[in-house]
This record gives structure tokens, sequence and C-alpha cells, in this order.
């Protein structure tokens, strides 16, 4: 059973006879003089006994004359330095005693839309484990067509969130495969699953030999929906519910994260939600490539060679470079339905987190025209990516003597080679790659610690742009 994350949101509709929602202003510091001198005397000298200039992160109730809080004011910094200022709603989002609250005076350049979803983030919490559950502020919505995307969108985030939180005792591959079936069964998407010694029978010889150890069985489990006349979209996750290291075990530390690593299935599982959710015009093909990473006496090791559903052969370099071989037969799989586009979410690499730390996600694509627009989407949506090369002469670092390649490069640009490793199976197919951390090391507005998504918004913000229907072969 997943985390039971209670909505943040109510409708107008929906409130209570009688009740009056406390209002909220969003306030930058070069219009505090001129808002304030609409307060009361008693408000004015509160707030300035306060500090309150409408300085970045500043928050303030306000009683009334009563001493009864009806307004709650949010300082979100001067304009020229603020580049999240949605986000800041969901310092609220996660502070503010239960009741109901909305949205009233906000800068010009802040997007309602986008605060309620920072408001939303932001009153996530994980408490499956906690004998005293959360009980969110409601933030009232409006009964217009931007509360579907709003509320759509902060349940796939806490989707997202709820499955890399659960530690891997109740997140094996029995109940990731559960969440998938539960996510069709919402959206009434049909579901099908190879798993275990039936893998090696329908030609997925890499997730096998990476999940083969491990008690539960590995598996693959496709998810299908949306009308066969649209655009046909696979998306593809990692789903490794734990990693040791394999037989080049991970040291202690490095482990104590790993319930993590089916971070990639949770991002594929929570854009599909979110594609369902808002029904978008997308024929969808979601992938999750299942295993635990385990050690047991019949562990693939080191110099192992292993077949591959494409037919090339791949040496084991290490077998702690796992994820890129089970999505490998995942990929492969994905290309046979003739997809317009295919999307991987995998967390993959460290190398990623040298690179570009643990909040932006290094975006690969083998076609140039996709790149510069969903990096202005995920910029808009204040959900960063950042475009990185498939340098193909770095090829040559996976070269084996004895197989077609091996699976890691070495120590040297890490993130790259595994991009090109999986490069490797999309066969030509339009593709791109997120190596994801889906962690938040720690808090930050709208961001809870914990498990996190990253690059999903900025995936669906050009889906519903648009993008499947675009010159994809460039």
């Amino acid at each position: 059973m997943l985390n039971q994350t209670a909505t943040p949101f109510i409708l107008h509709k929906d409130l209570p006879s009688g009740v009056v929602p406390v209002k909220i202003d969003v306030l930058r510091p070069e219009h505090w003089d001129r808002y304030a001198a609409g307060l009361t005397d008693a408000q004015q000298v509160f707030a300035e006994e306060r500090g309150f200039k409408g300085e970045a992160g500043q928050r303030l109730r306000l009683p009334d004359a009563e001493g009864r809080v009806r307004l709650v004011l949010l300082g979100c910094g001067p304009e020229q330095s603020d580049d999240t200022v949605e986000m800041r709603l969901g310092v609220l989002g996660g502070a503010l005693p239960k009741n109901h609250y909305v949205l009233g005076h906000i800068p010009s350049d802040m997007s309602a839309r986008l605060a309620a979803i920072g408001w939303g983030m932001g009153a996530y919490r994980f408490d499956r484990y906690l004998s005293e559950k959360s009980d969110p502020p409601l933030l009232v919505l409006e009964d217009d067509s931007d509360h579907v995307e709003i509320m759509a969108t902060v349940a796939s985030t806490a989707l997202c969130r709820d499955l890399i939180n659960t530690p891997a005792g109740d997140m094996g591959p029995v109940a990731l495969h559960q969440a998938a079936r539960d996510l069709a069964k919402d959206y009434d998407a049909d579901i099908s699953s190879v798993v275990g010694e039936d893998l090696l029978e329908e030609n997925y010889p890499m997730i096998h030999a990476v999940g083969r150890a491990a008690h539960e069985a590995p598996r693959l489990v496709e998810i299908e929906w949306g009308d066969p006349s649209h655009p046909r979209l696979a998306i593809i996750g990692k789903g490794i519910t734990f990693d040791t290291g394999g037989v080049n075990m991970k040291s202690a530390s490095g482990a104590r994260l790993m319930k993590k690593d089916m971070g990639g299935a949770a991002h594929a599982l929570a854009l599909s939600k979110l594609i369902m959710a808002t029904n978008l015009p997308v024929r969808l093909h979601c992938l999750l490539a299942i295993a635990e990473n385990a050690v047991s006496a019949n562990a693939y090791r080191p110099g192992d060679i292993l077949n591959t559903r494409l037919g090339i052969t791949v040496e084991i370099d290490n077998t702690d470079a796992e994820g890129r071989l089970v999505l490998g037969d995942a990929l492969t799989k994905a290309t046979e339905s003739d997809p317009v586009f295919m999307i991987d979410f995998a967390t993959l690499t460290g190398a990623a987190r040298v690179a570009l730390g643990p909040h932006l996600p290094p975006m690969f694509c083998n076609r140039t025209a996709p790149i510069e627009p969903v990096s202005r989407h995920g910029l808009a949506q204040q959900d960063p990516v950042w475009h990185m090369p498939l340098w193909q002469p770095y090829n040559s670092m996976l070269s084996s003597p004895i197989a077609t390649l091996k699976n890691s490069g070495g120590g040297f640009a890490g993130a790259m080679t595994a991009g090109l490793f999986l490069e490797r199976f999309v066969k030509n197919v339009p593709w791109m790659h997120f190596d994801t951390y889906g962690w938040n090391p720690t808090a930050r507005a709208a961001h809870p610690k914990g498990g996190d998504m990253y690059g999903v918004r900025a995936v669906y913000h050009w889906l519903k742009a648009g993008g499947l229907n675009a010159r994809l072969t460039e």
C-alpha cells in the first residue's frame, strides 16, 4: 500500500457553507509601502514589529481587529533576483495550519496556476510510517480548466515521491508491479508483464541477468493507453528496487539511499499518470524494467558476457552499472512498436550528480529539434533540465575485445558513456534520456527532503504544446 497523500486543494464550489478562506497576498519589497498603506494602523504596526517588508522567504500571518487571522503575507524578494517566485508558495503549503486559503494579490509576473502547483508540491508529506498523519492546509481553486491540470500535476508528483520514499522492503519488484497495475486500473489502461524465467523465453536476457539473484523475480511491465490514431510515445523507466551494486558491492554509504534506484520507473509512472489524467492526445506505451540487483550464488559477475534482446553482446565490466542493462532490453522492446518518440528516465550515474548536482538532471537526445523546446518549457515551469552531448568519439570507451561493447566506460564522462550505451538500443528512433537523481537532499521551497521528481513537468508541457507533432527527425 502506498502512502496515502492527502489532497492540498478544494474546489470553490465544494467549500463548506459559511467558510471564508484566509487570503494570501504575495509581495515584493518595491511594492510593500504602497500595499502597507491599505492596511489598518494596527496591522501596519504588527508587520513593522516583525520586520516584514516583502523580502524573499518572509511570511506573516496578519490578524484583524478581532485577533483572527484573515490574511497571510508572503515575501518573494525583488523581481530581478527571483526566478522561482511561484515555488515559494510551497513554503506556505507545508507550514500553514490546517484551514482554507485563497490566493489574493500576486505580482504581475507570477503565474497563479504555477503558484498553486508550488503550494501542492510544498504540502507533500511522507507519513506512511508515522503514527501522526499530516493534514495539509487547503488552497481553494476555481472550478475552471486549470484545476484539472493543477491537481493532476501535484498528484503525479506525490505518486513519484511516494514510490521513491517507500523503503525497498515494501517496494520490491512485486510492489512496484502492483503500483503499475493500480495506475492502469485508474485510467482503464491495458497492462501486461513478463516475469522471472519467462524473460528468457521472451528474449529479455539482460533484465533477467540483473534480477535473477533476488528473492523477487525481475520483470518487464508494459502499460498501453490512448487512441491508436494519436502519435505513439514510449516512456521507459529504470526500476531497480534496490541496488547492492551486485558482486561489485557498494559501500555502506553508497547503499544507504538505494531504495531510490527505482526512481526512473517512478518518473515514468508519474508522467504516464499526468498524460492520462489530462487526456493528452498521445498513444502511450510505458515500459518498466524492474529488478533488484542483489548478490547470491547465481548473481551475474564481472567478466560475464550477456546476450541482449537487440542481438548484440555485452561484457560486464562492473555489476554496479546494471541500470543501463535492464534499460537496454526495454528500449529495444519499445522500438518494436515504431514510436514517434521515446523518453527514458533513470537514476543512472553518480557522474551526472558530480556534473550538475541533485536538482538539475542532464538531458541527452539523439535529435536536435526537441532539445530547445523541452529546455524552454522546463525553465517556464521551474522544472529545469540541462542538455548534454552524446559525444560519439567516446564510444571507444565502451569497446570490448570479446563482445560488442562493455557496460561501463571507466572514470571519465560517466553520464555521457552511459547515454552512449543506451543509444545503441534505440535503433535510430528519436529518443531522449534523463539521468535523474530522484532525491532532494535538503528541503527547499516546494521540495521537501526525500524522493523528488525532476524533468517530468518539462516534458509534459512540451507534449501538451504539440511536441510529438513537430519535426522530430532532425
